[in-house]
């Protein structure tokens, strides 16, 4: 290489140089936009939406950089009341009354809830962060710029209700097992694998192959909260806005917040069709008709009928409390619960047993305590008196489903069969 080359290329570097510290000079301290930062003009309002993925360290500190430089009016969370009250009332979620939950039949989707959780935790704590840092984040920075909080996701239950509402029992069946083993893989995933998350919902990535089996299930997943973020961020005060989001709802609020949302409407449960409310009731009519006519025609027949509904509905249900590591008194209830709660929609063999076992295993608040630690392991999950009182509730409820399935084919086999077909 001459002296020429040199100089030349000594030149082009100090021209580089001087060029980076003009751009800097010039922005200040403005972050720099990249992929996660996407600014949007509406009207007379400057949005600005973060792009995050929900546990990853380079997502908060880019949340506060960002507050910071532009001291926004409004911050808007991607948080429901419900989840915000969890993170400011601090310990007060120890205080939960499991009774409750189960009366209000709320134990599957808290469940749900703690499963998905766990999959948070689990990565969070590999990276040293906490779940949803981000948000908290959001929340601080939002209080330290004197800028209005706007929580503007919707429920988490009304999310939840309408996506149950979109599956049918074999949908319902598989979401749950694949959410469940998804969660006690094990496999560690690198820093790189992390920030890739930031192009997919944390959710809606678990729960692709069902977007894709259920399309409905994205409708309410994914699509509708698109439009419900929207409409919060558009209607946030003041004239610059930052939005704090999981980086997959970005590309649809940027076209959704062109369109006026109804939020009532993307709030509401929606009722079962008449159809579907009747379908409970005239299926135990059905077997209890069957039933009776059987023992009109033949006194033995029906006998063995009622027998058979009894040992199927009874034995998978009890075995179901069994896979929840249940007290053998919570196994027994849920043996002698299953066969009249099939026959009654107004209850479910998985109550009787849930309250049964909180009753002799009673959670404390040591088991609360606890509960963010146990979320991280397979073992933890069923030692947890919270998460076993959940799992009886929710495996015992499988284990009736399934056994009033097979007693109501087997008392239709010995109908027809007194009957000569």
């Amino acid at each position: 290489m001459t002296g020429e080359t040199i100089e030349k290329n000594n030149v082009e570097k100090e021209t580089d140089s001087s060029f980076e510290e003009t751009l800097q000079s010039a922005m200040g301290d403005k972050p720099l936009d990249d992929e996660n930062i996407t600014r949007l003009n509406l009207e007379d309002k400057e949005i600005i939406l973060i792009g995050t993925a929900h546990v990853s360290k380079k997502s908060a500190e880019q949340v506060k950089e960002v507050i910071d430089y532009e001291k926004p009016d409004a911050v808007c969370v991607e948080l429901d009341q419900q989840r915000y009250q969890s993170i400011a009332a601090g310990n007060k979620w120890k205080e939960t009354d499991i009774f409750k939950i189960i009366k209000e039949k709320k134990a599957t989707l808290l469940l749900m809830n703690l499963m998905i959780s766990s999959f948070q935790k689990r990565m969070a704590k590999q990276f040293g962060v906490k779940p949803g840092q981000e948000m908290i984040q959001g929340i601080e920075s939002a209080k330290e710029n004197g800028a209005r909080l706007v929580l503007a996701d919707r429920n988490i239950q009304v999310t939840f209700s309408r996506v149950w509402q979109g599956l049918g029992i074999k949908g319902k069946a598989q979401l749950m097992v694949q959410i469940f083993f998804s969660l006690f893989e094990g496999a560690e995933i690198t820093e790189e694998e992390m920030e890739k998350l930031k192009s997919k919902d944390m959710l809606n990535a678990m729960l692709k192959e069902f977007t894709d089996a259920f399309p409905r299930l994205k409708v309410p997943l994914i699509d509708e909260r698109d439009q419900y973020l929207a409409q919060k961020i558009k209607d946030a005060p003041g004239e610059k806005i930052v939005a704090v989001l999981g980086a997959a709802h970005v590309p649809g609020i940027k076209e959704q917040i062109h369109y006026e949302h109804d939020l009532k409407k993307l709030s509401q449960v929606p009722k079962k069709k008449r159809g579907y409310q009747i379908l409970p009731w005239l299926i135990p009519a059905l077997i209890l008709g069957i039933i009776g006519y059987t023992f009109y025609l033949n006194f033995d027949a029906g006998i063995q009928q009622s027998i058979t509904w009894i040992l199927w509905n009874g034995s998978f249900s009890a075995l179901g409390a069994a896979a929840a590591f249940g007290h053998p008194l919570t196994i027994v209830s849920a043996f002698l619960a299953a066969p009249l709660s099939s026959l009654n929609p107004m209850l479910a063999a998985g109550w009787v047993a849930g309250v049964v076992e909180a009753l002799i295993r009673k959670p404390n608040v040591q088991d609360f305590e606890d509960l963010t630690e146990d979320l991280l392991s397979f073992k933890g999950f069923w030692r947890n008196k919270v998460t076993r009182v959940l799992l009886v509730v929710a495996l015992t409820n499988v284990g009736s489903s399934i056994g009033t399935f097979v007693g109501g084919a087997n008392v239709i086999r010995l109908f027809l069969e007194t009957i000569g077909l």
